[in-house]
């Protein structure tokens, strides 16, 4: 079957055609627009699609259209066939994943117009999560803020962690029923997850994607006393939530969110992207130290994600500082930039992965699902 993937982030659309079972791209490509553009996602989902019909794939071959939603709330734990309703409650989650779900929308809706005689079908990253026990879905607040306002853990990058864990199996030679992995989900936003057996027990990433890891452009988790000392001096809650999700982290220490350029910038000396490198290594390996707890065994670290594939020196300074749990320091890595999916050291203590995401995979099969079920 015939599925066009299209996987908006905050102002990128990556799109794949897949021909299912086959995992081989018939077409991919990424799209950038400005942040700023409220019309972006329209313009990228037109200008994806005349490439695609260039690349010689006849878009009326294409059976159904699959997307990438960051965020399901409580009603979305498997994907779905779009209609307007449900298109309303992704608009509705918007304030939980701000950066993300309204540009979901708004790709959906230029999808939906440009093709509209094939089902469209939204996969979900926190649908992964759906599994997370109560101690991991609980935040320790007062009873009413759950029963009346909702309050709850979600986790993100579902999507990415679920090939993650399809692929370490295979690279293992081990069902993954019998794996307790550790998942490093590193990029432009970055979590932690514990799976056993396939299933997702623990994650970094909370009701929003604010929470964890020090990321790209947001803060990951800071002492809310931190928030209210700002909204006493008078700082509007509306530049809080923008300087948390768009000027922190990476950005907000080192002046970019690009580690490529913070690398460089770092190996000539310059202190402010030395800072931001060693923050995130500390925290990301305090992230990986935290899920393991949740796990009887850890069998596995997998590094995935753009830094977590190719940024061979942030993974092994993650690991160096690993070393007093056990798991090996890196060996054996092929240079940054390259692909592919590889055990990077293995042998005493768990095995070190490096694994290529594949969003597309997963969201392409959820719609053959979804367009199938009756």
């Amino acid at each position: 079957m015939r599925i066009l993937v299209l996987n908006p982030g905050s102002a990128t659309l990556k799109t794949t055609v897949l021909d299912l079972p086959g995992l081989e791209p018939r077409f991919e490509s990424t799209t950038d627009w400005r942040e700023s553009d409220p019309a972006g996602p329209t313009r990228a989902v037109a200008a994806t699609l005349q490439d695609v019909g260039a690349g010689g794939i006849d878009i009326g071959s294409i059976e159904g259209v699959g997307y990438r939603v960051v965020h399901g709330g409580d009603r979305f734990t498997d994907a779905v066939v779009i209609d307007d309703a449900i298109l309303a409650s992704i608009d509705a989650l918007a304030d939980l994943a701000p950066l993300h779900n309204p540009v979901a929308a708004a790709t959906i809706r230029a999808g939906r117009r440009a093709l509209g005689g094939v089902p469209h079908v939204a996969a979900f990253d926190t649908a992964f999560h759906a599994t997370l026990p109560e101690s991991g879905r609980r935040y320790p607040v007062p009873d009413d803020w759950v029963t009346t306002a909702g309050i709850r853990r979600y986790g993100f990058h579902g999507l990415s962690i679920a090939w993650s864990t399809e692929r370490a199996a295979v690279l293992l030679g081990r069902p993954v029923t019998e794996l307790c992995l550790v998942v490093a989900h590193l990029g432009g936003g970055c979590s932690v997850t514990a799976v056993e057996g396939g299933r997702s027990v623990d994650t970094s990433m909370g009701m929003t994607p604010l929470e964890g890891l020090m990321m790209g452009t947001r803060a990951g988790s800071i002492d809310a006393g931190v928030i209210f000392r700002l909204l006493r001096s008078g700082r509007p809650a509306s530049a809080i939530e923008e300087d948390l999700d768009r000027r922190s982290g990476l950005k907000g220490v080192g002046g970019t969110s690009d580690m490529a350029r913070l690398l460089a910038r770092s190996a000539a000396g310059e202190p402010d992207a030395m800072l931001a490198i060693e923050m995130f290594v500390r925290r990301a390996a305090g992230g990986i130290a935290a899920a393991a707890t949740c796990l009887p065994r850890v069998d596995a670290l997998v590094f995935t994600g753009g830094i977590g594939e190719h940024a061979t020196s942030i993974r092994a300074g993650i690991l160096e500082r690993l070393s007093v749990l056990g798991i090996p320091p890196q060996a054996g890595a092929r240079p940054d930039g390259t692909d592919g999916d590889a055990i990077v050291s293995s042998g005493q203590g768990p095995a070190v992965l490096r694994i290529h995401a594949r969003e597309d995979v997963i969201v392409a099969r959820a719609a053959v699902s979804a367009i199938g079920d009756p």
